[in-house]
């Protein structure tokens, strides 16, 4: 799928426990992944319970410093990159924070893009109408889904195995 501002390859994949998706998150960036190939979605609910956790990384990973240090505790990787990405959008009415390219793209659209919802992002972004709709479902459920913009074929296999490895559902490539 083609990532709707930059015209990347954008792949996606669902998370039903938090713990999955910050491992995955974690071993993403262990492989030397970057920040900023990596989209996150939540709803605003679970970003709260987790952004005010302790972690050894303390409370200023959760003003987005620090960030870029090792990564550990409960608030992790994904809450510390959402704070410290420079673009993340929570879609009004639908309580979902956006954070990484795909929130770079939307906020690149307006408040056009905003009003559109999660819904238009999403199949904006290439995903299936079908597949998105579950995603969106399974957001409002507690789950998280982490968009990935690979380079080049062999980062896709590999992410994929990564998602894979840590009970990845709904894997969009």
């Amino acid at each position: 799928m083609t990532n709707i501002q930059t015209n990347e390859r954008v792949m996606s994949a669902l998370f039903s426990e938090f713990e999955d998706a910050e491992n995955s998150y974690k071993e993403m960036l262990s492989r030397g992944f970057v920040r900023n190939q990596i989209s996150v979605l939540m709803s605003d609910d679970l970003r709260k319970k987790h952004y005010g956790a302790e972690t050894e990384m303390g409370s200023k990973a959760a003003e987005g410093t620090g960030v870029g240090a090792a990564v550990g505790g409960t608030i992790g990787a994904i809450v510390g990159a959402l704070a410290a990405i420079g673009s993340t959008v929570v879609i009004p009415g639908a309580g979902i924070v956006i954070a990484g390219p795909l929130a770079f793209a939307l906020a690149g659209a307006g408040t056009g893009g905003i009003a559109g919802g999660l819904m238009g992002v999403l199949i904006g972004a290439g995903i299936p109408e079908e597949t998105v709709k579950h995603y969106e479902t399974a957001i409002g459920d507690g789950g998280i889904v982490l968009g990935f913009s690979p380079k080049n074929e062999i980062e896709a296999n590999e992410v994929e195995r990564v998602w894979k490895d840590h009970d990845a559902e709904h894997i969009y490539r």
